[in-house]
């Protein structure tokens, strides 16, 4: 595996790790929220919990493609972080 694609790997893993916390901080926030919010709040964790799956899949197809497919995956792969992302920073916004 080349310098390149080792860094983005541990790089991505960075990412999903952090992802990972952020969802369960909001889980935490959204359990202790009045019961009229715990259902908005349900449904953005489950959103954000899809993305982090779907994100996982990506990288564990990353891993396994060749050199053609790479630069493909990977832009998906950074697409779906950036997204996820955003999408953790204005859930953790709207839970306080």
């Amino acid at each position: 595996m080349n310098e390149k694609r080792k860094a983005f790997y541990e790089a991505v893993d960075a990412q999903l790790d952090a992802w990972g916390a952020q969802i369960e901080q909001l889980r935490l926030r959204a359990s202790a929220a009045k019961a009229e919010f715990q259902d908005e709040h349900s449904h953005t964790l489950e959103a954000l919990q899809h993305r982090h799956a779907e994100a996982m899949v990506r990288l564990r197809e990353l891993r396994a493609s060749g050199d053609q497919a790479w630069d493909d995956l990977g832009a998906g792969l950074s697409r779906i972080l950036a997204e996820g992302k955003a999408a953790c920073h204005a859930a953790l916004s709207r839970f306080q």
